[in-house]
């Protein structure tokens, strides 16, 4: 893959394979960052589960600092692989520096807008007096690494972009274990808590950062971060955001599914069915991670092949993410549906927490199998450039259908905690299904758009 032309030339089934194996590890790996803090944290002896619940209240924050990253490295990933098909490497380059700019500029404004309104956000989002210290606590030492959670995973999309799929993934592992060594130290060795946990993860994403800054300044790279294109350039950044904004609202507004949630569940039910949600959102994040690995593995080829004009190879990649996604996530439904108390046991064993996860957890992942189709659509469209398309599909789920969802369906079923779970299933089944006959119509006229550019 060291060859950009292996994009345009290679069988598309191996190199999907290629690409997207070692993105979906990478992704359930970063996955760990947070889920083996919680995993740690739930088993903290009398206050494990108060403590649990504080990190979900503390989640949709960490969400957004995350889908940061998205904004300019998944945005920014899908235009330079773009400029790659054209062979205009310098192109490709100077996106590469802008987005670096920008990462560095959101790390700094939100470091410091989060840590001036941190307690008063938390309360907002659903913490009590019971939780709000470990929410806190947490939050309070997480914010110091924004820089480095922005740089690593933002900037590793530009190693995937050039078919580096293994070493992408190397960024993660890396992270990942020194997080895995470092957490039980800082929480249970040096009595840290849930301040330990969270100076165990920033630490470990420094360590993912450095490496991927020493890949991109380095010989082996295609795209060379160089320092004159480290400028915020309007002509260069608007194009990636336009991209980048889909990605971005779909990890982003996670955080006001979570707020939603948790606010709703805090005044219906209480501590413990938001310590129940914090485990399903756990195992969501983990059943939905390796759907962006997929869509890592696939954007290369579609948007390379759409830029050199390779239309059916851009089929043919689209056709293998498809069914790639619908396999695992059917298989996940199966899974949490058979045995959500195996998931569950992985973050708290209390039996009064168990047994409301296990309900949430079955009417929570009741539409899960359709999500294949949502994600293989809508990052498609964002590997094609459709930013407008990609926009409208981002909000549809979450923002139109999800969130009002929430706090409608309490108001029509005598049960308000079970109809706060069914908005999920609810909403997943309406939007995958809209995105897949909206994707039906659009993808066909899309490339025969760009085969008219190509001889006209």
């Amino acid at each position: 893959m060291e060859d950009k032309n292996a994009l345009g030339t290679a069988p598309v089934g191996r190199l999907m394979v290629k690409l997207a194996v070692p993105a979906v590890c990478a992704q359930l790996i970063n996955a760990l960052y947070n889920i083996v803090d919680r995993m740690y944290i739930g088993h903290m002896g009398e206050v494990g589960d108060l403590a649990l619940t504080g990190l979900g209240v503390a989640f949709p924050i960490i969400m957004f600092i995350s889908a940061l990253s998205a904004l300019a490295g998944m945005g920014g990933g899908s235009r330079a692989a773009i400029r790659m098909g054209e062979q205009n490497m310098e192109g490709a380059e100077e996106i590469l520096g802008g987005c670096t700019a920008l990462l560095l500029v959101m790390a700094a404004l939100s470091t410091v807008l989060f840590q001036i309104f941190r307690d008063p956000l938390l309360l907002l989002f659903g913490a009590s007096e019971n939780t709000l210290p470990y929410a806190s606590g947490y939050l309070g030492v997480y914010l110091w690494g924004t820089v480095s959670v922005l740089l690593s995973l933002g900037l590793n999309n530009f190693i995937t972009t050039q078919g580096f799929a293994t070493f992408s993934m190397l960024t993660v592992i890396i992270g990942a274990v020194c997080n895995i060594i470092l957490d039980p130290i800082f929480i249970f060795g040096l009595h840290m808590g849930v301040e330990g946990a969270a100076l165990a993860t920033i630490l470990s994403q420094t360590v993912s950062a450095l490496w991927v800054l020493a890949f991109l300044l380095g010989k082996r790279t295609l795209l060379r971060l160089r320092a004159k294109y480290l400028r915020l350039k309007p002509s260069v950044l608007l194009p990636v955001i336009a991209i980048g904004v889909s990605p971005f609202i779909m990890q982003s507004t996670e955080s006001l599914v979570s707020i939603s949630f948790n606010s709703s569940l805090l005044k219906y039910g209480g501590d413990p069915y938001v310590g129940a949600m914090t485990i399903a959102s756990s195992v969501m994040q983990v059943g939905t991670m390796p759907l962006h690995g997929l869509a890592q593995g696939a954007q290369p080829i579609i948007g390379f092949n759409y830029g050199a004009g390779n239309l059916d190879r851009v089929k043919k990649a689209f056709r293998l993410l498809l069914t790639c996604c619908l396999v695992f996530t059917v298989a996940i439904w199966a899974l949490v549906e058979l045995f959500p108390e195996v998931f569950i046991a992985i973050f708290n064993d209390k039996p009064q927490l168990t047994e409301i996860a296990k309900q949430t957890l079955r009417v929570y992942f009741a539409g899960i199998f359709m999500f294949g189709v949502q994600s293989s659509c809508q990052q498609t469209f964002v590997a094609l450039g459709e930013a407008k398309i990609s926009l409208f599909l981002a909000l549809l789920r979450k923002i139109i259908l999800l969130i009002p969802l929430i706090f409608i369906l309490p108001q029509f079923l005598s049960d308000k905690v079970f109809a706060v779970w069914l908005a999920e299933p609810v909403a997943d089944i309406l939007a995958a299904t809209t995105t897949g006959l909206m994707f039906a119509y659009r993808f066909p006229r899309i490339l025969r758009r760009r085969d008219e550019q190509l001889h006209s």
